[in-house]
């Protein structure tokens, strides 16, 4: 093909082109000259029909991915042609002349608040309003069309009233009247004078003046506002539900009897055991909705166990036949600050923020009395002694130590010489004196049914605590000896005082855990061994009591332990109580 680039048909007859010299041609006759380019001409001339005419005569262009050249002309109306695919339903084409949208016509328009208010009352005094449509084939004037072009197509606020009409409503106002005269013909009115023709009618005056026909039907009932349903636990509401399926047993005994078959030791004498530290938790018992105040075990026996919780319910649980709950007592409406039980346990004491003092019976749940001076009892104590179980001391918000006697429900002494609440009551000294801590930062001890302070009473005052902190739990006295009482300090740290003079023993002191804020309860093993104490962030700390080092300290909770007791008959059992709402027993 590169022979033909320099040649013309129409050089065949003559003369060469000056270009055939580059290809070396100027050489050769011109017989074989002409005979060459005849050649070249047939051959670019079948070329041409080549690539102009499709031999299998198709209409589209068919190419592989393979391809680098293309077979085929398509024709300008073919490659014109619109793109080939379903129709769009959301197109302009199917919709009416009078949408702008699918859904039909949509304009944004905004107005003022008082542009809408004009036209809204324009259309509901006046009967029409303009249309706020810009499609220019809407409507300029909604409703009536002639009070539109009576008025001049204008608002409520731009008509005029007409002067004729303004003249005739001043013809009807009457005259103010004479200030100097008060009553009768003349008498000043001012802007309260009527208007002529709005006098009552005679009819109407003598409907006026006729006296009301006195009614046959009977009168009506006057309202009673409906009173509130009492709340659960309201004074003269106590209740309590026993959660066990029967009361008695096959033999006829209650829970009151202690479970001798299932434990036997609880014949022995507490404390005659050697104890340890518990490790391992044995049983959870959940019931309260609320953090768990106080915990109290059966006296002697320790077969029952007695909680108060912020939840308003006190809850008795049994501790080794099931480990469940037996009865709920609701009582108080607000949270349980104190509960105890008498020597026999047969009787209970709470009281709780609802400022309410309740004698409670432990086997039939029934409220026996209710004590209260309006003020709120932070602790309850019974008398230890057996000829003095008719007695009972509450230690109040009001800085008090009042004296009950339930037999006749009447205060029999008062101690008045705390500065602050009274928080804990505790009897020593075989029951003749009781100490008493308070929030004025000291510990007081008192001679039983002596109130005043004088120098013919030996009524004395501990020593404050290191630091001037509250005292708000005592612990003691040590069963063992009875010669000291453990005091919980809110420098976190419990101080030991002696029951005889009351003094501290210098040489007695557990540290190292955190009470700051909270009145953990602080207690002594049966045999007097370890001294325990729970605190603010979950645990209880054990000490031993001769050396004051601490030789355990056991994760229990995740809020604050409050409270916890060791059963009396056991070697390493302790039940904890937290804010949490549970109650565990360890082992």
């Amino acid at each position: 093909m590169s022979l033909v680039q320099g040649y013309s048909s129409d050089e065949d007859d003559g003369p060469l082109s000056p270009t055939t010299d580059a290809f070396g041609l100027s050489s050769l006759p011109a017989s074989k000259k002409r005979y060459l380019f005849n050649i070249a001409d047939r051959t670019r001339q079948a070329a041409n029909k080549q690539f102009f005419q499709d031999p299998l005569q198709q209409s589209s262009l068919i190419t592989r991915p393979t391809d680098t050249q293309m077979n085929v002309n398509i024709s300008y109306d073919d490659m014109m042609l619109p793109v080939q695919g379903p129709e769009n339903p959301f197109g302009d084409r199917n919709r009416f002349m009078n949408q702008n949208a699918l859904a039909g016509h949509v304009e944004e328009q905004a107005m003022t608040e008082h542009a809408f208010r004009q036209q809204h009352l324009t259309h509901a005094i006046l009967g029409y309003s303009a249309n706020p449509s810009v499609d220019p084939n809407a409507p300029a004037i909604l409703g009536s069309l002639d009070k539109a072009q009576e008025h001049g197509f204008q608002t409520i606020g731009s008509v005029k009233v007409p002067k004729n009409t303004k003249n005739e409503l001043k013809r009807k106002r009457k005259a103010k009247g004479d200030l100097e005269i008060v009553d009768g013909e003349g008498a000043y009115e001012g802007p309260w004078a009527t208007w002529q023709g709005d006098e009552p009618t005679a009819e109407v005056e003598e409907a006026m003046d006729e006296p009301e026909p006195e009614s046959e039907e009977e009168p009506e009932q006057e309202f009673q506002p409906r009173k509130a349903k009492p709340k659960r636990g309201a004074p003269g509401l106590e209740s309590s539900v026993f959660h066990g399926k029967s009361m008695h047993d096959y033999q006829g005994r209650t829970y009151m009897h202690p479970p001798l078959s299932e434990a036997p030791q609880l014949q022995h004498e507490p404390g005659s055991q050697e104890c340890f530290i518990p490790k391992v938790c044995i049983h959870t018992w959940t019931g309260h909705t609320q953090g768990v105040s106080v915990l109290r075990t059966f006296p002697n026996t320790g077969h029952l166990l007695l909680s108060g919780s912020m939840d308003t319910k006190i809850k008795l649980w049994d501790i080794y036949t099931h480990g469940n709950c037996l009865r709920t007592f609701h009582g108080h409406m607000k949270a349980v600050k104190d509960v105890t039980f008498s020597n026999d346990g047969r009787r209970f004491l709470s009281c709780g923020y609802d400022r309410q003092m309740k004698l409670w019976d432990t086997e039939t749940g029934q409220c026996i009395k209710r004590f209260s001076n309006g003020k709120i009892p932070y602790v309850v104590r019974f008398h230890p002694d057996e000829d003095k179980q008719n007695i009972f001391l509450a230690g109040m918000s009001d800085k008090k130590i009042i004296q009950y006697d339930m037999n006749s429900g009447e205060i029999t002494q008062e101690y008045d010489q705390h500065l602050g609440p009274v928080n804990t009551i505790t009897f020593v000294d075989e029951n003749r004196r009781f100490v008493t801590t308070s929030d004025d930062k000291t510990i007081r001890a008192w001679d039983f049914d002596i109130p005043s302070s004088s120098s013919t009473s030996p009524s004395r005052t501990c020593t404050r605590c290191p630091l001037s902190h509250c005292t708000r739990a005592l612990g003691g006295p040590l069963t063992s000896t009875e010669k000291y009482f453990a005091a919980q300090s809110l420098d976190n740290q419990i101080l030991v005082y002696s029951t005889d003079n009351f003094r501290q023993a210098r040489n007695k002191r557990f540290a190292g855990h955190s009470v700051a804020g909270y009145a953990c309860q602080v207690g002594f093993s049966p045999d007097g061994k370890w001294i325990s104490s729970g605190d603010g962030e979950g645990n209880v700390v054990f000490w031993e009591w001769k050396t004051g080092r601490i030789k355990s300290r056991l994760r229990a909770h995740n809020k604050v332990v409050i409270a916890h007791e060791w059963l009396p008959h056991e070697t390493s059992k302790v039940v904890t109580g937290s804010w949490d709402g549970l109650i565990k027993l360890w082992d």
